[in-house]
């Protein structure tokens, strides 16, 4: 084995709870956004508490190719970023990094308000299911943008006449179509009306951001934002709201391994209702000024039915890790995927360290699905308890990935799992975490 895959394989004896104190950063899916959000004005940017993770880095290095200066104080959280001479990227050099992430997308409408233009590569990002850019771009032009797909080596988005205000509906309230369309009205000519628009609290932290900026938006309990487009914008200094799919993920790991955790930064807002399952699941925990703690009491953890959803439903990034907890609960649990198709691929090694998942077609529970009749595996049947035995795993996904380190951490005996290096897009310095937490692994 070469040097680089015994790096990305984590050795690890299960079997042992987990306790102890960890801090938790800025949200993943916030933080990056922010950073493409620091483009559309000239001047400086100030983003704090701000997570290592490879994301951020890829995003710098993006930037940096557009002629942004970069400057990341892993150490301390903050990024400043330097938006004052913005240039066009080589192609060949953006798309060395398009596999990276899907954040290039989010570079267009700053891009074609700055210079007039954008390139987007292909798209990279985990395999969990499809994830369309068609709303992203179907956003753009009706901004007004020419969208060229045919480019040999990408998209190539051009405004000649600028990007003016429209009314856009989401036919689904995607993330990455509502930030594209936040990112883009701004600083378009007129009014923007935005319906069907995703609402979670990393969208809202982006929002913050933009008004900071000098963005005139507002937003109405039927998901829909209203933009007045203004002439410019300005840098901002903003601190990042916390990583709650970080947060709950360690929770489920206490529950697993029978643990206690102290996560110190986890906020209880933007994560009650992941608290209510927790709590019906059997798990407790006590809300601080400083953090959540999370433990597993004792005793029998109860089963659960849980429907994930957009935001505030329950969040599909944190039923993976749930499930490995799920594993160990005293009865039958019944878990309907209804954002992502592929979301269960994570759970074949579970079942072969001894888990008993049974996944199906059909919706197991009552909340509208995108894949009705589609001949996706979206719903899944757990039964438990069952006793989990180490073994090799290929890490499928970034919280797939997660999901296996807590399993593996909660089997008994030894477990390699191969691919870390994609857990480390999300999770700073989690072997630092474990290693604080007790784990046993190298």
């Amino acid at each position: 084995m070469v040097k680089d895959q015994q790096e990305d394989v984590l050795h690890v004896e299960g079997g042992k709870p987990l306790n102890g104190t960890i801090k938790v950063r800025g949200a993943k899916n916030f933080v990056s956004k922010a950073m493409v959000a620091a483009l559309l004005a000239p001047g400086k940017s100030v983003l704090k508490n701000v997570p290592e993770i490879r994301d951020v880095h890829v995003v710098s290095d993006l930037l940096r190719l557009h002629g942004v200066t970069v400057d990341v104080d892993g150490a301390n959280g903050i990024v400043t970023i330097d938006a004052s001479h913005v240039q066009l990227a080589d192609v060949a050099d953006v798309d060395t990094l398009s596999g990276s992430s899907r954040i290039p997308i989010l570079f267009s409408g700053p891009l074609v308000h700055r210079l007039g233009e954008a390139f987007i590569p292909a798209l990279g990002g985990c395999n969990i299911g499809g994830r369309p850019i068609d709303f992203h771009l179907e956003t753009l032009r009706k901004l007004g943008a020419t969208v060229d797909k045919e480019h040999k080596d990408g998209i190539h988005i051009s405004a000649p006449d600028g990007l003016h205000g429209a009314k856009i509906h989401l036919p689904y309230p995607s993330v990455g179509a509502t930030e594209q369309t936040l990112l883009a009205a701004v600083l378009a000519e007129g009014k923007t009306e935005l319906s069907g628009a995703a609402i979670e609290p990393e969208i809202m932290d982006l929002v913050a951001v933009l008004q900071k900026m000098g963005a005139i938006i507002s937003v109405d309990v039927d998901r829909t934002f209203r933009i007045e487009g203004v002439k410019e914008l300005k840098g901002f200094t903003h601190t990042s709201l916390t990583d709650r799919i970080e947060a709950a993920s360690w929770a489920s790991a206490a529950l697993a391994t029978h643990g206690d955790i102290f996560v110190k930064g986890a906020t209880q807002p933007e994560m009650m209702t992941f608290l209510n399952v927790f709590r019906k699941v059997g798990g407790e925990f006590d809300v601080t000024d400083k953090g959540i703690r999370f433990w597993h009491p004792g005793g029998d953890l109860h089963p659960v039915a849980i429907e994930t959803d957009v935001h505030p439903g329950f969040m599909t990034d944190w039923q993976q890790p749930l499930v490995v907890a799920l594993t160990q609960a005293n009865g039958l649990s019944i878990v309907h995927e209804t954002v992502y198709e592929n979301r269960f691929g994570f759970t074949k090694p579970l079942v072969q360290m001894g888990a008993t998942i049974q996944l199906y077609r059909e919706c197991l529970g009552s909340l509208p699905c995108r894949f009705q009749q589609r001949n996706y595996k979206h719903s899944a049947v757990i039964f438990g308890p069952t006793p989990l035995t180490g073994r090799d795993i290929d890490v499928p996904d970034l919280r797939g990935g997660f999901s296996h380190l807590i399993a593996a951490l909660a089997a008994k005996g030894p477990s390699n799992v191969q691919g870390i290096s994609l857990i480390d897009r999300g999770y700073a310095d989690f072997r630092g975490k474990l290693a604080a937490l007790g784990a046993d692994f190298d």
